[in-house]
């Protein structure tokens, strides 16, 4: 696997130290994570606190699909490659070509990608899925060899209690699809599952 930074296992410390003192976050999963192999993690997507919640919740070092727009200045940039993020220009992948061999290249070494699927904050509701990213991924299980696990992941912020304000994180079973022409519907289900975890409606969704 990549040699994983120990700004990681730092930066993930601490984040458990101070939202301990901040929230009360459970977390349930409906299967157990597996041991070995990649996958990609799709979590809901209301506040920035929702990308160390995530890395809280698995075990396994975890790598950022993340806005190019982020990795702008060089002191952000340096800081973020080294927690594993991986920059993307949704608009037009070409202009990440060396991101996307990255992304390949991780889930190769079967390491755990996030993408958030809403592609930016959408509070109270469930978005509308960007299937782009997910077809491309979908794309490279013929150079794998194997199925992508799509693990969808709620992510529900309540009410305050003893002073600290409860948040529910809840992981699904993985999901899978066998050819690019399928990222539509599995982008689909993912939606649907990730309302379901969060217990939040889907916008503009029967």
């Amino acid at each position: 696997m990549r040699k994983v930074s120990i700004a990681y296992p730092l930066t993930r410390g601490l984040a458990k130290f101070v939202f301990f003192f901040m929230y009360q976050v459970e977390i349930e999963r409906e299967e157990p994570s597996p041991a070995v192999g990649p996958a990609v993690i799709l979590p809901k997507h209301q506040f920035w606190t929702d990308i160390p919640l995530v890395s809280i919740a698995f075990d396994a070092p975890l790598s950022f699909i993340a806005k190019k727009e982020l990795f702008r200045f060089p002191g952000v940039r340096s800081t973020l490659r080294r927690l594993g993020g991986i920059p993307i220009d949704r608009e037009v992948s070409i202009r990440t070509l060396t991101s996307i061999r990255d992304l390949l290249f991780r889930l190769k070494e079967k390491e755990r990608v996030v993408v958030f699927p809403e592609g930016t904050y959408v509070r109270n509701v469930v978005g509308t899925g960007k299937s782009r990213l997910i077809q491309m991924i979908l794309g490279f299980q013929s150079e794998l060899k194997q199925r992508i696990p799509f693990v969808p992941v709620g992510i529900r912020y309540g009410g305050r209690k003893v002073g600290r304000r409860r948040i529910e994180i809840r992981i699904g079973h993985s999901l899978f699809a066998d050819q690019e022409s399928d990222a539509t519907d599995l982008t689909e289900k993912v939606m649907g599952e990730i309302s379901r975890l969060s217990r939040l409606p889907r916008v503009n969704h029967a």
